[in-house]
């Protein structure tokens, strides 16, 4: 499930980031790359590690608040598929970049992907479906968004 899903869709994340800082930026040397490059990287690093971090988190969850045994491969393989908006909409935004606020309403269909899928691919029963869905959507959202902000802050303050 990486290999085919989720590490192509960050590379394609990555890859449209940095084609989009280039063609706004346009071409000026070497900061250009630079700037593109780092864009690039923040996106790839915050998706990547977002990932693997909501993931983990959602896995804890469910031990801790449903008793269920550890699974984290399937739990992977959820958080994955759950975030096919979010990595779809980074695309669109790097190559598009003035629709964040179209994107910004856009993210809240992963709450949708969500709520479909914990009942069949996590076993969460009906009681705990609408807590467990609002916690693991905001997992999905903001790990990536809290790790972005935080290499951006350091990349600008190495600089």
């Amino acid at each position: 499930m990486f290999i085919t899903f989720v590490y192509p869709m960050i590379g394609l994340c990555g890859l449209s980031v940095f084609i989009g800082s280039l063609l706004i930026k346009g071409w000026g040397g070497p900061q250009s790359f630079q700037y593109a490059m780092t864009q690039c990287c923040a996106i790839a690093v915050s998706l990547f590690g977002g990932y693997f971090l909501a993931a983990y988190l959602i896995n804890e969850l469910r031990v801790r608040m449903l008793g269920r045994e550890s699974d984290l491969l399937s739990v992977q393989q959820f958080a994955g598929y759950s975030m096919v908006v979010l990595f779809l909409l980074h695309i669109i935004l790097g190559l598009l970049p003035g629709f964040h606020i179209i994107a910004l309403l856009l993210q809240f269909y992963t709450v949708y992907i969500v709520w479909e899928g914990v009942k069949p691919c996590l076993s969460v029963d009906e009681p705990m479906r609408l807590r467990f869905t609002i916690l693991i959507s905001a997992l999905l959202i903001l790990c990536p968004w809290v790790i972005e902000k935080v290499f951006n802050m350091l990349t600008s303050t190495l600089n």
